[in-house]
C-alpha cells in the first residue's frame, strides 16, 4: 500500500505499539503468568535479556571498554561486573555529525532518545535458545553508512525473523566511525597511535572474538559465523577478509552493495589529520590535548572529511581488493549483491530534483555526479550511449543508470571479477532487480532495499517495501539463501534456479525478483562502456 509520509509515520507508530502488546503476549504462559527472562553468562559477567516471539533477544552488550578511555587507540575488552546486568535496550551509538543521522523519507530511523556517546562497543544477540548444547550458524551483522556514520539501532535489523525462519543466532554491533575510528595520528603521534587509522575495524575484530569466546552460551557456534554489511558494512566486511588479526574470526562473507578495493594512503591519512588538528588549534606541543577535547568538538573539526581504512602496513598490511583480491581470504565462500537502482537513493534521496530531469538539464547534472569515475567520457557521451541502449529511458532513467553503474556498480564489478580470477575461491553474485512500490515505484530498486529482504523484516519497512504480498515472496525467496549459505556455504535453495559460482567471462548472477532467473553478464554493455575508466574507491 502506497501511504503519503505522514500515514506511513502513523503506521510506523501503530505497528510499534501492536509489537509491544504481541510481546507482552506472546511472553505470558498459558496460566497467565510471565515466565522468567532469559539470563545468560558472558566472560564479562551475567546478563538479562528477554523473550521476543519465543526469541531470546539481549541489548546492548559491552563487547569492549569505554573507548573514551583509549581515543584513537586499540579497543579493549570490558572491565566484568558483578551481579546480572540488564541489557533489554539499545546501547549508545558512535559519536557522529548529525547529519549521519537526519531522518530521510525512504530508510527506516534509529529509535528515538539514541545517545551517541565514546561508550559505544556494545552488541545484540538474538537466539532461540541458551545453553542447548546446538550449534547454530552465526549471522554477524555490520551496518551500513560508509565510514562515517549511522548504527545498528534500528528495527530493520531485528533478529527474530532470521531466528525464527533458520534456527540461526543473529549479532548486530556498534563500533567507532568517522574521526573516532579512522583518523591516522601515526605519523604525528607516534607509536601510541600506530593503529588509530583502522581502530573502527579492530572494534569488529574484538566483537568478532567476542563471538568466538561467548557465543556458545547463547547456542551458536563459533566455527560457523557469517559476516554480512549492506553498503559501508559490506566494505567493512571487504577489509576483514585482508586483515591478519580476524582470520579464523568468520567463515562466510555476505556483502550487499558494499565493496573495498583500496584503502587510504599513509600520506592521504596524515594529510586528513593536519586537516583536523589545525580544525582543533592543536599545534605539535599541544598534541595530547585531542585525547580530551570534548566530542563534539572533535565532530565538529572532523566535519567535511572523508572516512575509510589506512593501509598502515601493520593492521592493514595491503588493499582488500587491489591489485587482486587478498590471499588471506581464499577459502572463505563469499556472496556479493548489487541494487539494480543504487542511486535513486543514494543521490535522489537527497535530490529530489533528479526524478525530473530533462534532456536540458541532464548534462550537469550527470557531470556533477559523475566526473571523477568516467574518466574522459564526457555527459554528451554518456547520454547517447545510454539512449542508443536503451531508447525508451527518460533522462531521470538515463542519469540513475549511468550513475549506478559508473559510481557504486563499477567497484563492484571489479572487485567480482577480481575475487572470480583468484584460483580455489567459491564466489556467488546477485542482482537485486524487483522494484520497490513505494511512491508509485519511483524509487525503484535503490540502494538499501536489499536490507529488509535479506533479514525477512518487511514489517519493520513500510517506507521502503511496503508489507505485502510479492515483497514477502521476494523476503522469504532471498532470507532463506542468506540461511543456506550460512549453514553449508552455497545459497541455493530448492526455490530457486540452480545458482552457479561466479566465474569468468561468463559472469552468472541470480537476479532477484518475483521470479529469480540467473542471467550471464547483467548489463554487460554497460560494464564495458565503462570498462576503459580508471576506478578510484570514494573516500580513498
Amino acid at each position: 500500500m502506497n501511504l503519503p509520509p505522514r500515514l506511513r509515520i502513523a503506521s510506523s507508530c501503530l505497528f510499534s505499539l501492536v509489537r509491544v502488546a504481541l510481546v507482552a503476549f506472546v511472553c505470558s504462559s498459558a496460566n497467565g503468568q510471565t515466565p522468567a527472562a532469559p539470563v545468560a553468562t558472558t566472560n564479562s559477567g551475567k546478563i538479562r535479556g528477554y523473550l521476543d516471539h519465543g526469541i531470546a533477544a539481549f541489548k546492548g552488550i559491552p563487547y569492549g571498554e569505554d573507548t573514551a578511555k583509549h581515543r584513537f587507540q586499540p579497543p579493549v575488552p570490558p572491565i566484568p561486573w558483578g551481579g546480572v546486568r540488564d541489557c533489554i535496550d539499545f546501547g549508545p551509538i558512535a559519536p557522529q555529525p548529525i547529519s549521519s543521522r537526519q531522518r530521510t523519507e525512504f530508510f527506516p530511523q534509529p529509535k528515538d532518545g539514541t545517545v551517541a556517546s565514546e561508550d559505544c562497543l556494545h552488541l545484540n544477540v538474538w537466539t532461540p535458545a541458551l545453553r542447548d548444547g546446538k550449534k547454530r550458524p552465526v549471522l554477524f551483522y555490520i551496518h551500513g553508512g560508509g565510514y562515517s556514520g549511522w548504527s545498528s539501532n534500528v528495527d530493520v535489523y531485528d533478529g527474530v525473523r532470521l531466528c525464527q525462519r533458520g534456527d540461526v543466532v543473529v549479532v548486530t554491533i556498534n563500533h567507532r566511525l568517522n574521526g573516532f575510528g579512522y583518523l591516522y595520528l601515526a605519523q604525528l603521534g607516534g607509536a601510541e597511535y600506530a593503529d588509530s587509522g583502522n581502530v573502527g575495524q579492530l572494534d569488529l575484530i574484538l566483537a568478532l572474538k567476542w563471538v568466538r569466546d561467548n557465543i556458545a552460551e547463547f547456542g551458536g557456534d563459533p566455527g560457523c559465523v557469517t559476516i554480512f554489511g549492506q553498503s559501508g558494512g559490506g566494505a567493512k566486511c571487504a577489509t576483514l577478509m585482508a586483515m591478519p588479526a580476524a582470520r579464523g574470526l568468520f567463515h562466510r562473507v555476505w556483502t550487499m552493495s558494499g565493496q573495498q578495493l583500496t584503502g587510504r594512503t599513509r600520506a592521504h591519512g596524515t594529510e586528513t589529520a593536519r586537516a583536523v588538528l589545525k580544525k582543533l588549534g592543536l599545534t605539535p606541543e599541544r598534541f595530547a590535548e585531542i585525547k580530551t577535547i570534548p566530542i563534539e568538538k572533535l565532530i565538529a573539526a572532523m566535519q567535511g572529511q572523508s572516512w575509510a581504512p589506512v593501509v598502515d602496513g601493520g593492521v592493514l598490511p595491503r588493499d582488500p581488493f587491489a591489485p587482486d583480491a587478498s590471499p588471506l581470504s581464499t577459502h572463505i565462500p563469499m556472496v556479493m549483491g548489487n541494487t539494480h537502482d543504487e542511486t535513486t537513493y543514494l543521490i535522489g534521496g537527497s535530490d529530489p530534483s533528479t526524478f525530473s530531469l530533462t534532456w536540458e538539464s541532464l548534462p550537469e547534472k550527470l557531470e556533477k555526479a559523475t566526473a571523477q569515475f568516467t574518466g574522459d567520457l564526457t555527459a554528451a557521451q554518456i547520454i547517447a550511449e545510454y539512449r542508443r541502449l536503451y531508447p525508451t529511458y527518460t533522462p531521470s532513467d538515463v542519469f540513475f543508470a549511468a550513475t549506478t553503474a559508473a559510481r557504486s556498480w563499477k567497484g563492484f564489478v571489479l572487485q567480482s571479477d577480481r575475487r572470480a580470477a583468484q584460483p580455489g575461491t567459491k564466489t556467488y553474485v546477485y542482482y537485486l532487480n524487483w522494484r520497490s512500490p513505494i511512491d508509485g515505484g519511483k524509487w525503484r530498486a535503490p540502494h538499501t532495499l536489499d536490507i529488509p529482504l535479506v533479514f525477512d523484516n518487511i514489517a519493520y519497512s513500510p517506507t521502503m517495501t511496503d508489507n505485502s504480498h510479492e515483497a514477502q515472496h521476494v523476503a522469504r525467496l532471498m532470507s532463506d539463501a542468506l540461511l543456506a549459505f550460512a549453514r553449508t556455504g552455497n545459497p541455493n535453495t530448492s526455490a530457486l534456479p540452480t545458482w552457479p559460482a561466479y566465474e569468468l567471462p561468463r559472469r552468472p548472477a541470480m537476479i532477484w525478483d518475483i521470479k529469480p532467473a540467473i542471467e550471464n553478464d547483467p548489463r554487460g554493455d554497460e560494464r564495458n562502456f565503462f570498462a576503459p575508466a580508471i576506478y578510484v574507491q570514494p573516500g580513498t
